[in-house]
């Protein structure tokens, strides 16, 4: 007893003299945000939050489940479908915030949070999905679905939550399950690693040049951007380029220096790809035999048989049908652009074979040759502020809307800016968040996403909140960051996806916005873009930095004249990941490479694109390695939805051609058709409510130049 009482003493003297220990932080997620507009507390959400929420939040639903299942009456459409549909509101708040910082501000803490809770969520979702009694009562309200007297919407919503159901595997034997719970959990965890190396791997890379004669032919704004990258790297004096697209893209357009544009592509085209920690081989070859293996235990041929009942095509066979009619038009084009840079190149006395990293550098040139235009002298028009106000005039135009900048929000990271969204007459609609410049932190590419969908509870509507993430060129010393024509277009794409999400006017959460098959979630963004270079509206938006001026009609014009140029190249390179994303996925077990041997990868992917015809110099958009959209971006047997949602924009845009830029009732028709319906009804249902028909393909083609070249 004394020598416990002398032990406590002892602590009491330690503990009276030590600083005091940082009491634990409250973990925000357990409480309402305290925010305005209930954004997430970015200010407040710390690493080590996430995972007890996570935890809980599972805890939470389990409960949830269990009383859905409990219920002594009979199974309804309120106490089963809408009780599972409002289940799970904690652990959804928590992996939203989470996914989203793990994509745009990570780190090594949250990285390793995500393996240890990825394995668990797929559990937790398998879990639900398996579980017989919860089945039994979806199924029970779906069979007698002709006698209730449901909306539209409660009528997709049954049908959907019980397809969900079956293709979840609720239907397989116990040893299936068993299987199908293994499979899920494996690829959760492959889907991170591989999204982690690509990070690592995009991270690694520098081209650092210490020779100004090395910088010939590149404009000074690259230049300065890349000493900036050379001086936060504390290497001055110096000057760096990175596999970001801002930076690595000038340099093969402009860099005279041959072998070193050669050692940067080279290092673009093998990422991932170097048999080390890195390499993703292995992984995406496990994942597509893993794919393959799980749509055959849900009595599918393949995988894209599995991914595409649930989408616009329906089947692999209609997305190979579109894919060939553009390929079989894209390919002679892209031959011609290929014969005519070789030329350019044998004039310029480069007596060799055009090459990878020799088709945008000579491309410029021909551009320039062509149509005197230098995509350098257009940037000054398209600052980062005059294109985001050019955006909000276009959709004040089109549907009243209003962005009011609110400081007084908390931000996931500096760089990130908020805005309130209203209509014309003041009412909130909802939050979003932009977040423009690369940073070792966020990976690669653009995307929008949510925070928070809109939906009704209890009557009252709950608001969105969105985001888009971009990585476009930075501002260097005193100049703003200038954007290239292609992130323009970019920028007013991924503000389409965020009106699909901010104008959802439904009902429930799982239909909001975005939820939408694949092939057609592109329709909203990709209609965006075709605003961005008409000129009655660069006119309005499109204006110098630094005088005001109004881009110049000869400009306008040359961008118009030259819009067909290189499109050879541009479709050719997006077609070939699309049809290697299919040749993957439509493989059957057994058939998929790699398991053994992960070379045979690279093996298939040259097989895949030898097959289609694809030309040396054009390497498919993603090689296998950091096709990051097909193996950690939702989007496998789904490359393709751009070219589907292609036909449609274009088609769509027709209707403005024809009856004005910014005619309201046609805007308002869209919102109301298609932006405000998110995924309550069929795709082409929605479409054609907007458009009156199906769509033509005819537009398309035109656009691209690919009706009058005939094969050689």
């Amino acid at each position: 007893m004394k020598a416990t009482l002398a032990f406590l003493a002892s602590t009491v003297l330690l503990t009276a003299f030590a600083p005091m220990a940082e009491p634990p932080t409250p973990n925000p997620f357990f409480s309402p945000y305290n925010t305005p507009f209930g954004v997430p507390a970015f200010d407040k959400i710390k690493p080590e939050h996430f995972e007890p929420a996570i935890e809980e939040g599972m805890k939470q639903q389990d409960v949830e489940i269990t009383a859905i299942v409990a219920k002594t009456g009979a199974p309804t459409f309120a106490n089963t479908i809408e009780a599972l549909e409002g289940s799970g509101d904690l652990l959804r708040r928590v992996n939203t915030v989470f996914a989203n910082l793990n994509s745009a501000n990570t780190n090594d803490e949250l990285q390793k949070i995500a393996q240890t809770v990825a394995p668990k969520l797929s559990k937790h979702s398998d879990d639900i999905s398996l579980n017989p009694a919860l089945f039994a009562r979806v199924k029970a309200v779906y069979d007698q679905r002709s006698k209730l007297k449901l909306t539209g919407d409660q009528q997709r919503l049954l049908e959907k939550t019980y397809k969900d159901f079956v293709r979840g595997g609720a239907g397989l034997s116990a040893e299936k399950q068993d299987r199908l719970r293994k499979i899920n959990g494996e690829l959760s965890l492959l889907t991170l690693k591989f999204g982690q190396n690509l990070l690592a791997e995009n991270n690694a890379y520098t081209l650092v040049i210490d020779k100004a004669e090395d910088l010939s032919g590149l404009p000074a704004s690259i230049v300065a951007a890349a000493a900036d990258e050379a001086k936060k790297r504390t290497q001055p004096g110096k000057w760096i380029f990175t596999l970001q697209n801002p930076s690595i893209m000038p340099f093969l357009q402009y860099a005279d220096n041959r072998a070193l544009r050669e050692k940067i592509y080279r290092a673009y085209l093998e990422r991932a790809n170097h048999n080390d920690a890195r390499d993703n081989k292995a992984i995406m070859a496990s994942m597509v035999a893993l794919r393959a293996e799980k749509a055959q235990l849900l009595g599918y041929d393949n995988h894209a048989a599995y991914i595409l009942e649930e989408s616009m095509a329906k089947t692999p066979a209609k997305v190979g049908e579109l894919l060939n009619q553009l390929w079989t038009a894209t390919v002679p084009v892209a031959r011609k652009e290929a014969d005519e840079l070789q030329a350019l190149m044998n004039r310029d006395g480069k007596n060799e074979k055009l090459a990878g990293w020799d088709w945008r550098y000579y491309a410029e040139k021909l551009r320039k040759e062509k149509f005197a235009l230098d995509e350098q002298e257009l940037r000054p028009y398209f600052s980062l502020d005059n294109v985001r106000e050019g955006i909000f005039m276009l959709t004040s135009k089109l549907y009243g809307l209003r962005f009011e900048r609110r400081t007084d929000l908390p931000v996931y990271h500096e760089d990130a800016v908020a805005y309130e969204v209203k209509e014309n007459d003041g009412r909130h609609i909802g939050i979003m968040y932009m977040d423009f410049f690369p940073r070792a932190s966020k990976r690669g590419g653009a995307w929008m996403t949510s925070y928070r969908r809109q939906e009704v509870e209890n009557g009252k509507k709950i608001t969105p909140v969105v985001s888009i993430v971009c990585n476009f060129s930075k501002p260097t010393g005193d100049t703003p960051a200038l954007l290239s024509l292609d992130e323009t277009r970019t920028f007013f794409h991924e503000f389409g996806h965020a009106l699909h999400g901010l104008l959802s006017n439904v009902t429930y959460g799982s239909q909001s916005g975005t939820s939408v098959p694949r092939d057609f979630v592109e329709l909203p963004s990709q209609i965006m873009e075709n605003w961005s270079q008409e000129p009655q509206m660069m006119r309005l938006y499109a204006k110098h930095y630094k005088t005001g001026e109004v881009i110049p009609d000869a400009l306008i014009e040359k961008i118009e004249k030259s819009s067909l140029f290189n499109q050879g190249f541009a479709t050719s390179e997006y077609l070939a990941a699309s049809l290697l994303d299919m040749a993957y996925h439509t493989l059957k077990p057994g058939q998929t490479p790699g398991l053994k041997d992960p070379s045979e990868v690279i093996a298939f992917e040259k097989q895949a694109m030898d097959k289609i015809g694809l030309i040396d110099q054009i390497p498919p958009r993603y090689r296998s390695t950091y096709f990051q959209h097909v193996f950690a971006g939702g989007y496998s047997a789904g490359y393709y939805s751009y070219i589907w949602s292609a036909v449609l924009d274009a088609d769509a845009f027709e209707v403005f051609k024809q009856k004005g830029l910014f005619d309201q009732k046609s805007a308002q028709s869209f919102r109301k058709n298609v932006l405000e319906r998110g995924g309550t009804d069929e795709p082409m249902t929605l479409y054609r409510n907007f458009r009156g028909a199906e769509p033509d393909i005819k537009p398309l083609l035109r656009r691209r130049g690919l009706l009058t070249v005939k094969p050689s």
